[in-house]
């Protein structure tokens, strides 16, 4: 057998030596699943963090509408800050109302959005419902108007009317409650299905006698209009708003729909603090009146909460009512749709 001289034999372990080392270093300084440093900086100057065995998805896709803080968070920036450390795209995609875009949503369309309690309600009794509940926050201001001339001055003199809403919206909920308190029926009217812009066109033009509608389409009608409240949804069952999330993306990224959170709550916290520098901000997006915006700033409450038994209640109403009203097929439990 041939023996390895002593030289030769140190130049072999100097070399596995080296290599050893070398391996070791580049093990140290590999990028986790997103794409960035398990110690890396983000571009807010945050420390961005992969917990081991945590995965991050390739894009973020969120759903808003003009009503929704979420366009406020879009126009900042900051969601994309946060998750350009882990490789994750964030895309906005703008809705009308809620009903499209829990469609989109239990589509797999999009990831995650914001909607009133009426859409999600009615979306949960769909067989093809794929979506949770992730956070609430309080309600926006709805309301049934009319001209300001109109003869209408009760719920009862809507008999018979037209009335614009767009179906499965949070206004359909405010025109059915409405309608019941006066003890009249969807039937006893005439619903015209209209999204905002389009209904916004036909009250001006004459073309229906009422109109149900959210912020801060309601403050334009009034404010640029000419509408007159006649039913202000204060007086009506609660009917918050809710972050609501594709289950499966929810289940398989809390860390990212945390991050979305927390961000929402954040820029929130911002638009109450000062309300007039984000009435400015909106209106340059939306191009909706800055006085639009304030009115609307000034009358909302804030927050963006984890679910109570009372938000929960509240919105089991809201499935009940339309199941009781024949909207709906099937009994919905709210519950079922709650993210742990």
């Amino acid at each position: 057998m041939r023996r390895l001289r002593l030289p030769n034999l140190l130049r072999w372990l100097g070399l596995f030596a080296f290599v050893f080392f070398l391996v070791l270093g580049c093990g140290n300084g590999s990028t986790n699943a997103g794409g960035a440093s398990g110690n890396g900086t983000g571009n807010n100057g945050t420390t961005a963090s992969n917990p081991q065995g945590q995965s991050w998805p390739k894009e973020l896709r969120v759903g808003y509408q003009k009503s929704s803080f979420l366009l406020f968070l879009k126009e900042k920036g900051t969601l994309e800050q946060q998750l350009a450390p882990y490789g994750v795209k964030v895309s906005w995609y703008e809705f009308t109302s809620g009903p499209p875009l829990l469609e989109a949503l239990n589509s797999g369309s999009i990831d995650v959005g914001e909607t009133g309690g009426a859409p999600a309600a009615l979306a949960q009794a769909s067989p093809q419902a794929q979506f949770v509940y992730l956070a609430y926050e309080p309600e926006v201001a709805r309301a049934i108007v009319v001209p300001k001339n109109s003869p209408i001055h009760s719920i009862a003199d809507l008999k018979g009317k037209k009335m614009a809403f767009a179906q499965g919206s949070s206004a359909h909920y405010t025109v059915l409650t409405a309608l019941q308190k006066a003890g009249l029926k969807i039937s006893d009217i005439q619903p015209v299905n209209l999204q905002p812009p389009d209904a916004r066109s036909a009250f001006e033009r004459g073309n229906v006698d009422a109109w149900g509608i959210w912020d801060p389409y309601l403050a334009d009608a009034e404010m640029n209009a000419g509408a007159r409240i006649l039913v202000n949804a204060k007086d009506l069952p609660k009917q918050y708003s809710f972050i609501v999330g594709r289950r499966d993306y929810a289940q398989q990224y809390p860390q990212v729909t945390k991050i979305l959170l927390d961000n929402l709550q954040k820029v929130t916290d911002e638009i109450h603090a000062d309300t007039k520098s984000a009435a400015q901000e909106l209106s340059a997006v939306t191009k909706i009146p800055v006085a639009t915006w304030q009115r609307t700033l000034d009358r909302r409450d804030y927050g963006v909460y984890p679910l109570t038994d009372q938000v929960i209640a509240a919105q089991q109403k809201i499935a009940d009512t339309f199941f009781e009203a024949g909207l709906i097929r099937q009994k919905v439990r709210v519950q079922d749709a709650v993210q742990p």
